[in-house]
């Protein structure tokens, strides 16, 4: 895996000194009148988002308008206002503006998920005029942002999705960005493939879907191993699947510190690993559990760094803005060398495996086993 360790570390060495996030935020984060048209569009939602989303939307709006919690904690039997207040007091010393940034970007992707005219959240744009139906791409201060945005779905990628990512990414690395980020909207980063997929059966048989879903997933490793720029994941929550073995392509990885990682049972599945991550020392550990925790992904070198909950976005993305004020044309490079070292090896790889998945999903045994998920799962 990739790291521009050595550029970031001599550039730590180097004295620039590092601008606030508060002061980044209010130059460039949402206005009042932002967070008042995402209040506005929340009373517009179609469907419950569920409990859990809507604790998150409450601890973000009390930390956004009255900062961090400082009420006495509600007695144990006082439920709903316990979970609230549990909820709120997990932001820590989260600044009022990076709760109104997240709140608004959370609410921004519940409209864009029900298909609402202003699909995307308050100060984000789509990149070059292109707008996306499963993504958010914006582009500011140096930094091209693509975010997932199924939250309702985990962020499942559909074979859509796999197309606009990799719109996305050939966009990115034409435009004028110094950093491309991926992170997912809501709480989840990815929960992987949408199983769907393996639904929609084309005239063509099954034969003809293997074969279209092997190159679109050929094409999809690609546009990972071939980016040019620094690559970074943002990994907001629970990784599953293809999500986590992607992983292995991004030049930096920043989770928080209650994100897990695990990657679907391909044996299950009747299928094989894929997406190039695999060596040895990654692949014990998931044959034993099946789940890393961010610590233990940090450790075996999937994670770059693991940070606290409370401080993930802030500590995160004032790095990331940082970054992005190095030389474009040094950091390129510089990654482009230490990559072509072993892009010759990657695509061979990549190749080697989509064969294999291939065949795979063209047989009997991989075809029982989706089936059959999918019945436990009607059953439920």
């Amino acid at each position: 895996m990739l790291r521009l360790r050595v550029v970031i570390r001599l550039w730590r060495l180097s004295g620039v000194p590092a601008m606030s996030f508060h002061a980044m935020r209010l130059r460039s984060g949402v206005t009042q009148e932002h967070f008042e048209e995402a209040k506005n569009k929340l009373s517009s939602l179609k469907e419950d988002p569920g409990n859990d989303v809507k604790l998150k939307i409450y601890a973000l709006f009390k930390q956004a308008t009255h900062g961090p919690c400082d009420t006495p904690k509600p007695g144990m039997l006082d439920f709903i206002n316990k979970a609230k207040w549990d909820s709120w007091k997990s932001l820590g010393s989260m600044t009022q503006e990076e709760a109104r940034q997240r709140y608004c970007d959370l609410i921004g992707s519940l409209v864009a998920a029900e298909g609402g005219a202003a699909a995307q959240a308050p100060a984000r744009s789509s990149a070059g005029g292109r707008t996306y139906d499963s993504l958010l791409v914006s582009t500011q201060d140096d930094i091209t942002t693509i975010v997932l945005n199924r939250p309702a779905k985990k962020n499942a990628i559909t074979t859509q999705m796999y197309e606009e990512i990799i719109e996305a990414l050939q966009h990115a690395a034409r435009d004028h960005s110094v950093v491309t980020v991926f992170t997912g909207a809501g709480d989840f980063y990815c929960s992987g493939n949408d199983l769907s997929n393996f639904t929609k059966i084309p005239e063509g048989g099954a034969e003809q879907m293997a074969k279209a879903g092997g190159e679109l997933l050929r094409r999809y490793v690609k546009a990972f191993i071939d980016f040019p720029k620094p690559l970074v994941a943002v990994v907001n929550g629970p990784a599953v699947g293809i999500s986590v073995t992607v992983m292995g392509m991004f030049d930096l990885v920043y989770a928080t510190e209650s994100v897990c990682a695990r990657t679907r049972t391909h044996a299950r599945m009747r299928q094989t690993s894929d997406l190039c991550l695999f060596q040895i020392k990654v692949m014990k550990p998931f044959n034993r559990a099946r789940k890393l925790t961010a610590f233990q992904a940090c450790q075996l070198g999937l994670v770059t760094e693991v940070f606290p909950d409370s401080s993930f976005h802030a500590e995160v993305w004032s790095r990331l803005k940082n970054y992005a004020k190095l030389p474009p044309n040094s950091l390129a490079l510089s990654k482009q060398l230490i990559r072509s070292v072993e892009k010759e090896r990657l695509h061979a790889v990549n190749d080697a495996e989509v064969d294999r998945l291939i065949e795979r999903w063209m047989s009997d045994e991989c075809f029982n086993a989706v089936m059959s998920f999918f019945q436990a799962k009607a059953k439920l």
